[in-house]
């Protein structure tokens, strides 16, 4: 891997300040991995066939990456990796199945899998599913999918990432976690009612969680950290109904999308995922939570402010609970 001088910025970490890099929060994923080679590494990206997934792909394999996108229906992938066939000195991409909703499936994925691999992108996701879902396993749809799936794909490709000597975890997050903490008695919301947004922001307050307990893999050599992408409009609104969408104010009367100033675009919202997975700006670093390319502040409460990581997600007790949690529920899969 090398570097040209747009990943010589500011980076430090000393005590309690937090960890810097030279790139806007609205750098493109481009930007970020820009003047990188990274021949001969191997990635998986989970949900890389659309959306933030398919630029965080392109960005890796345009650098020399080996990539394969882990996705429900491999064909969708088909037109990114001709396009990809035809980018000078791009590694090669191909597809292969996997359903995060399905322990079983994600494990026969790592199975399957041949050679060490040195980055994993979690980045597959569902998001405030209207009613609530089991799968067949009895989990609740969204914590299935964006947190039970990604810890057994990567509890079961642990060997092969050690055997890499330095590879990497990224766990797509979301801002949704802040106000909602993981519920160890009710995560299913088997007592409690049903709602779709606590549901999501349980799920990426476990995602959070993982990879705080992913600490313990530090002696091998792999690193985990996770990010808030920003807002973006893609595939992963939509289970959201028209009146929703037009109270978040991102759709007129006539049904027509209209991102915000704020909101970035997917190539954009790719950035911090490919800053997670391959700068080496980010060499040894682990358990943390960036946005916006930048290590996010710790929030305790509701300070007023948008943006940051809640103190409850950071929580190492907590974390091996839920990792303890996540491999006995394997077990009976």
């Amino acid at each position: 891997m090398t570097t040209n001088r747009s990943h010589s910025g500011s980076f430090a970490h000393h005590g309690p300040a937090l960890l810097t890099t030279p790139f806007g929060s609205h750098a493109s994923a481009h930007e970020v991995i820009e003047g990188l080679d990274l021949t001969g590494s191997r990635a998986v990206v989970t949900g890389g066939a659309s959306g933030i997934g398919a630029r965080t792909v392109r960005a890796l394999a345009a650098a020399g990456a080996e990539v394969t996108v882990a996705t429900r229906r491999p064909e969708t992938a088909e037109p990114l990796i001709s396009e990809l066939a035809s980018v000078d000195g791009a590694g090669r991409v191909h597809a292969a199945a996997l359903d995060l909703s399905d322990a079983a499936s994600a494990t026969a994925f790592a199975r399957a899998w041949r050679g060490p691999l040195d980055i994993l992108v979690a980045n597959a996701g569902i998001m405030a599913l209207p009613a609530r879902t089991l799968t067949a396993g009895g989990w609740e749809a969204q914590l299935a999918t964006n947190y039970l799936g990604h810890f057994a794909l990567a509890t079961a490709l642990h060997t092969a990432m050690r055997d890499a000597g330095s590879a990497r975890v990224v766990v797509v997050s979301s801002g949704a976690h802040r106000d909602v903490p993981f519920d160890f008695e009710d995560p299913h919301f088997e007592s409690r009612p049903y709602d779709p947004w606590a549901a999501y922001g349980q799920s990426k307050t476990a995602g959070m969680l993982f990879t705080v307990g992913a600490r313990r893999w530090t002696a091998d050599g792999i690193t985990v950290n996770a990010l808030n992408p920003g807002y973006i409009l893609t595939g992963l609104q939509r289970h959201l109904d028209d009146d929703t969408m037009r109270a978040f104010g991102v759709m007129d009367d006539e049904g027509n999308l209209k991102p915000l100033p704020h909101y970035k675009t997917p190539e954009q919202g790719a950035a911090t995922s490919v800053l997670l997975a391959a700068s080496p700006l980010l060499k040894g670093v682990t358990g943390r939570y960036f946005e916006d390319n930048q290590e996010a502040r710790t929030v305790y409460g509701d300070d007023g402010r948008p943006g940051g990581v809640g103190a409850h997600a950071l929580d190492p007790e907590a974390a091996n609970r839920l990792w303890e949690y996540g491999t006995h529920a394997l077990r009976e899969v």
